[in-house]
């Protein structure tokens, strides 16, 4: 009895844990995103500042480059971190059903154990 209901507190931490883990990603892409709309609008000010918005020409604005190459290096991130996000949510998933399991265990016991006294 004392096993089980230790089993599905260690299954209720595990989802958890697997739930905060799900949401600091999502925080991060949030971030990330909100700092890659920061940099287009900054590349947008300085190409309007500059005149150009090619940015292949020779005089195109040094600071735009390097922030579309920020913003560029954010997106690839914000990929990134999806990918993981979809494994996480997976993961917890299973552990919500392993916690579903436990639970439902436990309360068998319970109604086994009643049932006798």
């Amino acid at each position: 009895m004392k096993s089980r209901d230790s089993l599905v507190r260690l299954k209720e931490f595990q989802v958890n844990d697997k739930r905060r883990q799900l949401q600091q990603l999502q925080m991060m892409m949030a971030e990330f995103e909100r700092m890659a709309k920061e940099l287009e609008h900054q590349i947008t000010l300085e190409e309007k500042k500059s005149g150009i918005t090619d940015p292949s020409h020779f005089a195109y604005p040094t600071f735009a480059k390097a922030a579309r190459q920020r913003a560029d290096n954010l997106q690839v991130s914000i990929r990134e971190l999806k990918t993981q996000q979809d494994a996480a949510e997976l993961v917890l998933e299973e552990a919500q059903a392993e916690l579903s399991k436990a639970t439902a265990l436990e309360e068998r016991d319970v109604s086994n154990q009643r049932a006798r006294a």
